[in-house]
């Protein structure tokens, strides 16, 4: 019986959900009496695995950066700032164990870890269909409309709300495995998720209603500034709702270890040369996709972080208004 150790991005539907479905992978591929043991990564401005404990018999990451420390046996991430530095780049290309994967073209690692076990171990995915569907809708905004986005209706959008805005550090750890028992409408409707729903529920509306007073919207750039209280979790959609003319959003919150800078672009306004987020955020030591990224700093730097976090809304608009005037009237943003 081999002792799993998984660490996945906290706070994120898609890092829970890429946890779950490696446990599935693992246990029907390697070791059906594998114990699994669940740990949350979380992006700082320094020392990322700091403490990280990479004691298990097997020892993966999913849907965080890479590692090169030698007990890391399993990786599988999504992103284009995959890696924190080139030398881990180059660790990664050097891998020969068949154990590390990494494809940005994936909407979701859940699908990613999904398709690989299948494609490569001869695993049978056809019971995480749901899972799969909803990781890839929740992390690459395929909804309908912002107000879809921002209503939770769906049972997915409701874990998602439990999964960023919770406190508890033991409700990731219960959930990952309840994912593989449960279908997601049965699984939200379990008296812990209960629990932690109705006051997360009420507190979106009143951070909805802080967004609709500190967000201002020009030259296709929305910006807020939310470093003033606790609203870590918020629903990352509620800028496009208050302003559907937005392309590009720029916004300033507090987590419990860092000062956030969160960059996002419109999923239902769009430009034809939309600017490469990530690649601007890797510039400040952050990262993500080209649609939508972050930059950490640490706890007391808030004025270095309303300071870039200007600079990047002034190249957005920038960006913004050189592709509008380029751009044929046809294709065109909405005013």
């Amino acid at each position: 019986m081999r002792r799993v150790r998984v660490f996945y991005h906290d706070k994120c539907f898609d890092g829970a959900a890429s946890a779950a479905v490696f446990s599935a992978f693992f246990r029907a591929c390697r070791d059906p009496e594998a114990v699994f043991e669940y740990r949350g990564l979380v992006h700082k401005a320094i020392d990322l695995f700091a403490g990280v404990d990479f004691s298990g018999d097997d020892n993966a990451i999913v849907d965080f950066k890479y590692n090169p420390d030698p007990r890391v046996t399993w990786w599988f991430d999504h992103h284009q700032s995959a890696f924190l530095q080139p030398s881990d780049a180059e660790h990664f290309r050097r891998d020969r164990s068949g154990q590390k994967f990494c494809d940005p073209t994936y909407r979701s690692c859940t699908h990613f870890i999904a398709q690989i076990a299948h494609d490569r171990f001869g695993f049978d995915i056809s019971g995480l269909a749901e899972l799969i569907h909803w990781a890839d809708v929740v992390d690459a905004a395929l909804f309908a409309s912002a107000a879809e986005a921002v209503a939770l209706g769906a049972p997915a959008m409701q874990l998602t709300l439990a999964i960023e805005g919770s406190r508890d550090p033991e409700l990731a750890r219960q959930l990952i495995p309840d994912f593989l028992r449960f279908s997601l409408a049965d699984l939200v409707q379990q008296p812990y998720i209960q629990a932690e729903l109705a006051p997360l529920l009420a507190r979106h509306e009143a951070i909805k209603s802080v967004l609709r007073e500190r967000s201002d919207c020009r030259d296709g750039v929305i910006f807020f500034d939310l470093s003033d209280g606790d609203y870590e979790g918020y629903n990352k959609f509620t800028p496009y709702f208050w302003h559907p003319e937005g392309v590009y959003s720029v916004g300033i919150s507090l987590a419990q270890h860092r000062v956030k800078v969160s960059v996002g672009s419109n999923p239902w306004n769009t430009l034809p040369n939309m600017a490469n987020l990530a690649d601007i955020c890797e510039r400040y030591g952050g990262g993500g996709h080209p649609r939508v990224g972050a930059i950490s700093f640490a706890p007391g730097d808030l004025e270095r972080a309303r300071r870039v976090a200007r600079e990047v809304v002034a190249e957005l608009r920038q960006s913004y208004l050189a592709s509008r005037a380029a751009a044929p009237a046809s294709s065109a943003p909405r005013p």
